[in-house]
């Protein structure tokens, strides 16, 4: 389906990366957004709250971020498609109704411009520490869904895949910029709206008498329904049964829980994303995502110049891992090297799914700026050997 015009500012800018994704949810149908102000995110919500009133939108300014979250799951069940905007002191209080909103199954976006942490840390100052708090931040078992964009020009598309993403799958899906590029300006295009493809929500076409809202025996992704459309229907955050009633027993858990994870999980090579340069025949591959993706290259330029057969992997959907993908290439590669801002959070991942077969070295950073890609070269260097 083509997108509404009224929030597409087709043409060439110069925007900073939260100005982009603003646009990009906007382009994507985004019409209710919660949030409340917190650097060096804000710029996303002063975007959107200026523009909303020429598209019908609503912009709300609420108490607090577990507020704001609360808010975009309500207002999601309206039919709405909704986003909220924060950084890491505010993701941690939205952690709670994150999980409300995966076990609900809601359609949402979550973007997280992340900063040096943890506790107030770095306010204005770039980070990527939150990366593995996207997948698992909140308790119990579920699996949501992460990208992670390295330029402004994807803070626009990759947001209006993320809303995709949350139609498809009926779940909350993170976007974790980093400040780098949320406050780094460039170019970034923005298309006609004809051709822009989202995906409308799919509603259920059953008689409110035989709607169930949890029936998805038979099918992945049970259909949803708006809140005010005749229906009557129960929604909970206790492990519910197909009515959406709760139901405490373990077999319940089983039915309900289950699926949360299955929908993501065996929908995991649809859903993964990457890309790669120069992986076949490479001794070392470095593997990394966002703005330190970008910092990666010169390192690899370096490493290249001295001989060295080294491939890239940019990691685009980080949650759901591709994890098949590097169980592939290790045991053909000497080893994997894994710059990011943070003290090792994906870079575990890459080591589980080497399995030894090939060695993992990490290029810590703690925050505040990005790599020196010397430090990174050295690293290539070593895992060469």
């Amino acid at each position: 389906m083509k997108t509404d015009p009224a929030g597409v500012l087709t043409g060439t800018h110069y925007f900073d990366g939260d100005w982009a994704c603003g646009e990009g949810a906007m382009a994507a149908g985004c019409r209710f957004v919660a949030g409340y102000p917190i650097t060096p995110s804000t710029e996303v919500v002063e975007r959107i709250s200026g523009r909303f009133p020429t598209m019908g939108g609503t912009f709300i300014q609420m108490e607090d971020e577990l507020g704001s979250m609360a808010a975009v799951v309500g207002a999601a069940w309206t039919g709405t498609k909704c986003m909220t905007v924060t950084s890491g002191p505010g993701f941690s209080l939205m952690m709670e109704n994150i999980g409300l909103g995966a076990m609900m199954e809601t359609p949402c976006v979550v973007v997280n411009v992340q900063r040096g942490g943890p506790s107030t840390g770095l306010p204005t100052m770039t980070g990527q520490a939150d990366i593995m708090q996207a997948r698992w931040g909140s308790h119990g078992d579920y699996e949501l869904i992460s990208l992670s964009p390295q330029s402004p020009q994807e803070a626009f598309d990759l947001v209006i895949e993320a809303f995709n993403l949350s139609e498809l799958y009926r779940v909350p899906v993170m976007f974790m910029m980093d400040e780098c590029v949320g406050h780094m300006t460039e170019k970034v295009i923005i298309p006609p709206a004809e051709e822009i493809e989202i995906v409308q929500r799919k509603l259920s076409d059953k008689s409110p008498e035989e709607y169930l809202p949890y029936d998805f025996e038979g099918k992945e992704i049970p259909e949803i329904i708006r809140a005010g459309d005749g229906y009557r229907f129960h929604t909970t955050g206790l492990t519910h049964d197909k009515r959406g009633y709760p139901v405490m027993s373990a077999e319940c858990q089983e039915f309900n829980v289950r699926h949360l994870v299955d929908k993501i999980r065996q929908n995991a090579d649809d859903i993964v994303r990457y890309d790669e340069e120069q992986i076949d025949g490479a001794d070392v591959v470095v593997i990394a995502y966002g703005i330190t993706a970008r910092v990666t290259r010169m390192a690899i330029d370096m490493a290249r110049e001295k001989g060295v057969k080294v491939g890239f992997m940019r990691l685009i959907v980080v949650w759901p891992f591709p994890e098949k993908r590097i169980r592939e290439l290790a045991g053909n590669v000497k080893g994997f090297v894994v710059p990011e801002i943070n003290y090792g959070q994906v870079v575990l991942e890459v080591e589980r799914c080497a399995a030894g077969k090939s060695t993992t070295v990490g290029v810590p950073h703690g925050g505040g700026g990005v790599h020196d890609p010397e430090v990174i070269l050295e690293a290539i260097m070593g895992a060469a050997q």
